[in-house]
Protein backbone atom coordinates (compact mmCIF):
# COMPACT_ATOMS: atom_id res chain seq x y z
CA UNK A 1 0.00 0.00 0.00
CA UNK A 2 1.31 3.42 -0.87
CA UNK A 3 2.17 5.43 2.23
CA UNK A 4 1.45 8.59 0.30
CA UNK A 5 -2.25 7.81 0.67
CA UNK A 6 -2.08 9.15 4.20
CA UNK A 7 -0.25 12.41 3.47
CA UNK A 8 -2.16 15.65 4.13
CA UNK A 9 -2.25 16.43 0.42
CA UNK A 10 -3.77 13.10 -0.55
CA UNK A 11 -6.17 12.71 2.36
CA UNK A 12 -7.08 16.21 3.49
CA UNK A 13 -9.98 16.59 5.88
CA UNK A 14 -13.21 17.48 4.03
CA UNK A 15 -14.92 20.80 4.53
CA UNK A 16 -17.93 19.27 6.30
CA UNK A 17 -15.75 18.25 9.27
CA UNK A 18 -15.86 21.76 10.69
CA UNK A 19 -18.01 23.65 13.13
CA UNK A 20 -20.31 21.49 15.22
CA UNK A 21 -19.11 18.20 13.71
CA UNK A 22 -15.48 19.04 14.44
CA UNK A 23 -16.45 20.08 17.96
CA UNK A 24 -18.19 16.77 18.59
CA UNK A 25 -15.20 14.84 17.21
CA UNK A 26 -12.81 16.78 19.45
CA UNK A 27 -15.01 16.15 22.48
CA UNK A 28 -15.21 12.43 21.66
CA UNK A 29 -11.43 12.22 21.28
CA UNK A 30 -10.92 14.00 24.60
CA UNK A 31 -13.32 11.58 26.31
CA UNK A 32 -11.38 8.61 24.95
CA UNK A 33 -8.09 10.09 26.12
CA UNK A 34 -9.56 10.67 29.59
CA UNK A 35 -10.75 7.07 29.77
CA UNK A 36 -7.39 5.76 28.59
CA UNK A 37 -5.69 7.78 31.33
CA UNK A 38 -8.19 6.50 33.88
CA UNK A 39 -7.55 2.92 32.75
CA UNK A 40 -3.83 3.34 33.41
CA UNK A 41 -4.69 4.03 37.05
CA UNK A 42 -6.75 0.84 37.17
CA UNK A 43 -10.16 2.49 37.34
CA UNK A 44 -11.42 1.09 34.05
CA UNK A 45 -8.86 -1.54 33.07
CA UNK A 46 -10.94 -4.50 34.21
CA UNK A 47 -14.19 -3.23 32.71
CA UNK A 48 -13.71 -1.63 29.31
CA UNK A 49 -11.58 -1.91 26.18
CA UNK A 50 -11.41 0.14 22.99
CA UNK A 51 -13.24 -1.29 20.01
CA UNK A 52 -11.66 -0.81 16.57
CA UNK A 53 -12.29 -2.15 13.08
CA UNK A 54 -9.45 -3.99 11.32
CA UNK A 55 -9.98 -5.53 7.90
CA UNK A 56 -13.71 -5.71 8.57
CA UNK A 57 -13.07 -7.52 11.87
CA UNK A 58 -14.20 -5.86 15.13
CA UNK A 59 -11.27 -5.98 17.56
CA UNK A 60 -10.64 -4.98 21.17
CA UNK A 61 -7.56 -3.18 22.48
CA UNK A 62 -6.54 -2.98 26.12
CA UNK A 63 -6.75 0.68 27.19
CA UNK A 64 -3.67 0.34 29.39
CA UNK A 65 -1.59 -0.57 26.30
CA UNK A 66 -2.61 2.52 24.30
CA UNK A 67 -1.13 5.98 24.02
CA UNK A 68 -2.85 8.49 21.74
CA UNK A 69 -5.54 8.33 19.08
CA UNK A 70 -5.06 10.68 16.12
CA UNK A 71 -6.76 11.23 12.77
CA UNK A 72 -4.68 9.45 10.11
CA UNK A 73 -5.39 12.06 7.43
CA UNK A 74 -3.49 14.67 9.42
CA UNK A 75 -0.31 12.59 9.79
CA UNK A 76 2.55 12.67 7.28
CA UNK A 77 4.05 9.19 6.97
CA UNK A 78 7.44 8.80 5.33
CA UNK A 79 7.84 5.45 3.61
CA UNK A 80 10.87 3.26 4.30
CA UNK A 81 12.61 1.52 1.35
CA UNK A 82 12.57 -2.28 1.25
CA UNK A 83 9.99 -2.60 4.00
CA UNK A 84 7.10 -5.05 4.16
CA UNK A 85 3.83 -3.75 2.74
CA UNK A 86 2.24 -3.65 6.19
CA UNK A 87 4.92 -1.28 7.47
CA UNK A 88 3.76 2.14 6.29
CA UNK A 89 6.83 4.05 7.46
CA UNK A 90 7.79 6.69 10.01
CA UNK A 91 5.78 9.63 11.29
CA UNK A 92 6.79 12.50 13.56
CA UNK A 93 4.34 12.37 16.47
CA UNK A 94 4.88 14.74 19.38
CA UNK A 95 8.45 15.27 18.22
CA UNK A 96 9.30 11.56 18.11
CA UNK A 97 9.73 9.32 15.08
CA UNK A 98 7.13 6.58 15.34
CA UNK A 99 6.81 3.49 13.17
CA UNK A 100 3.30 3.09 11.73
CA UNK A 101 1.90 -0.35 10.90
CA UNK A 102 -1.25 -1.19 8.93
CA UNK A 103 -2.39 -3.79 11.46
CA UNK A 104 -5.10 -5.26 9.21
CA UNK A 105 -2.52 -5.89 6.46
CA UNK A 106 -0.16 -7.39 9.02
CA UNK A 107 -2.94 -9.77 10.07
CA UNK A 108 -3.37 -10.95 6.47
CA UNK A 109 -6.46 -8.85 5.76
CA UNK A 110 -6.92 -6.21 3.00
CA UNK A 111 -4.98 -3.00 3.56
CA UNK A 112 -6.77 -0.16 5.30
CA UNK A 113 -8.61 2.04 2.79
CA UNK A 114 -7.66 5.71 3.23
CA UNK A 115 -10.46 7.89 4.56
CA UNK A 116 -11.51 10.33 7.25
CA UNK A 117 -12.60 7.40 9.42
CA UNK A 118 -9.05 6.03 9.76
CA UNK A 119 -7.16 6.51 13.01
CA UNK A 120 -3.59 5.99 14.18
CA UNK A 121 -3.24 4.61 17.71
CA UNK A 122 0.14 4.79 19.42
CA UNK A 123 1.47 2.17 21.80
CA UNK A 124 1.75 3.06 25.47
CA UNK A 125 5.34 4.04 26.37
CA UNK A 126 5.37 1.21 28.91
CA UNK A 127 5.41 -1.33 26.04
CA UNK A 128 8.93 -0.16 25.19
CA UNK A 129 8.30 0.15 21.44
CA UNK A 130 7.88 3.51 19.69
CA UNK A 131 5.17 2.28 17.37
CA UNK A 132 1.59 2.96 16.25
CA UNK A 133 -1.06 1.01 14.37
CA UNK A 134 -3.44 2.20 11.67
CA UNK A 135 -7.08 1.13 12.12
CA UNK A 136 -10.09 1.55 9.84
CA UNK A 137 -12.15 3.24 12.51
CA UNK A 138 -12.62 3.54 16.25
CA UNK A 139 -15.84 1.94 17.51
CA UNK A 140 -15.76 3.30 21.05
CA UNK A 141 -15.48 1.63 24.43
CA UNK A 142 -16.87 -1.85 25.05
CA UNK A 143 -17.78 -3.58 28.31
CA UNK A 144 -15.87 -6.84 28.74
CA UNK A 145 -18.16 -8.07 31.49
CA UNK A 146 -21.06 -8.31 29.03
CA UNK A 147 -19.08 -10.60 26.68
CA UNK A 148 -18.63 -14.35 26.60
CA UNK A 149 -15.55 -16.21 25.30
CA UNK A 150 -15.95 -18.21 22.09
CA UNK A 151 -13.65 -20.73 20.47
CA UNK A 152 -11.19 -19.69 17.77
CA UNK A 153 -11.44 -22.09 14.78
CA UNK A 154 -7.73 -22.08 13.96
CA UNK A 155 -4.42 -21.60 15.76
CA UNK A 156 -3.93 -17.82 15.92
CA UNK A 157 -0.79 -16.09 17.20
CA UNK A 158 -0.65 -15.59 20.97
CA UNK A 159 -1.36 -11.85 20.68
CA UNK A 160 -4.71 -12.56 18.94
CA UNK A 161 -5.81 -15.77 20.62
CA UNK A 162 -8.98 -14.65 22.39
CA UNK A 163 -12.40 -14.19 20.79
CA UNK A 164 -15.45 -12.80 22.58
CA UNK A 165 -19.15 -12.42 21.73
CA UNK A 166 -21.18 -9.50 23.03
CA UNK A 167 -24.83 -9.46 24.09
CA UNK A 168 -25.91 -8.55 20.54
CA UNK A 169 -24.15 -11.55 19.01
CA UNK A 170 -21.23 -9.58 17.56
CA UNK A 171 -17.92 -11.41 17.73
CA UNK A 172 -14.75 -9.53 18.71
CA UNK A 173 -11.09 -10.46 18.47
CA UNK A 174 -9.16 -9.31 21.52
CA UNK A 175 -5.61 -8.19 20.71
CA UNK A 176 -2.69 -8.01 23.11
CA UNK A 177 -0.34 -5.26 21.90
CA UNK A 178 2.22 -6.12 24.58
CA UNK A 179 2.66 -9.58 23.07
CA UNK A 180 2.52 -8.18 19.53
CA UNK A 181 5.37 -5.81 20.41
CA UNK A 182 7.53 -8.86 21.17
CA UNK A 183 6.63 -10.91 18.08
CA UNK A 184 9.67 -11.58 15.87
CA UNK A 185 7.86 -10.86 12.62
CA UNK A 186 6.46 -7.58 13.95
CA UNK A 187 9.95 -6.44 14.97
CA UNK A 188 11.43 -7.21 11.54
CA UNK A 189 9.67 -5.20 8.85
CA UNK A 190 12.28 -5.76 6.14
CA UNK A 191 11.75 -7.95 3.06
CA UNK A 192 14.49 -10.25 4.30
CA UNK A 193 12.59 -10.85 7.54
CA UNK A 194 10.33 -13.74 8.44
CA UNK A 195 8.02 -15.46 5.93
CA UNK A 196 4.73 -13.65 5.39
CA UNK A 197 2.67 -16.62 6.63
CA UNK A 198 4.14 -16.51 10.13
CA UNK A 199 2.21 -14.78 12.90
CA UNK A 200 -0.82 -14.07 10.69
CA UNK A 201 -4.32 -14.42 12.14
Amino acid sequence: MSTAAFSPAAAAMPSFETGARQGRLRQYQLQLIERIQAARSGALAARKELGVMLGGQPCLLDLTQLGEIVIAAGVQIQGVPLAQDWYLGLAAMRGRLTGVVDLARYMGEPACTPGNHCRIITFSPRLGLNCAVLVERVLGLRQLRTMQPVSVPHAPPSWAAQALRDSEGQQWLRLDLAQLAQAERFLDAGFDGFPVHKDIC
